[in-house]
């Protein structure tokens, strides 16, 4: 049985925090974002698409932002419990494909260390996991650098 999903994670820019994408602390002058958890786009998306492909719900039902254990989480950590969910129901992960649109920073240096982190967290070889950046042209809310967001389709098999 082969399944898609689909994840979409996004979070607004604030000073005083830390800009962590892909597992990966990104230097972007004291600006990061704001979340419950390290407020990881990427990973969050990458998440919520291999829970809705295996139909087990999404982050916010599995780490919710109301329950004070997950407050700082490290989403790599959370990454890796859902990579053990999909495996104690069965499923494997195929491949999947991760998209960050943010005006800035510049993240073509850190896509490798990026998917590195999703291939630790998910025990998956490397070359399953593709994530590519892109600005909105200086459209929208992330183009504003207001936010942050991404977006993962995945394919998992059983």
């Amino acid at each position: 049985m082969i399944r898609i999903g689909h994840g979409y994670d996004v979070h607004k820019l604030v000073s005083g925090r830390k800009l962590i994408l892909g597992g990966k602390e990104i230097e972007n002058g004291g600006i990061g974002l704001l979340g419950h958890s390290d407020a990881d786009v990427l990973l969050h998306a990458v998440a919520d698409s291999l829970l809705g492909a295996a139909a087990l719900g999404d982050i916010g039902k599995h780490f919710p932002d109301t329950d004070p254990k997950f407050s700082g989480a490290d989403s790599s950590l959370l990454l890796a419990e859902v990579g053990r969910m999909l495996r104690d129901n069965g499923y494997s992960v195929v491949n999947l494909d991760a998209t960050v649109l943010a005006q800035a920073p510049k993240l073509a240096p850190h896509i490798f260390e990026m998917r590195q982190n999703i291939s630790k967290a998910l025990s998956l070889d490397i070359d399953r996991i593709s994530v590519k950046a892109t600005t909105e042209e200086g459209l929208g809310f992330t183009g504003a650098k207001e936010g942050i967001a991404a977006h993962c389709v995945c394919l998992i098999e059983r």
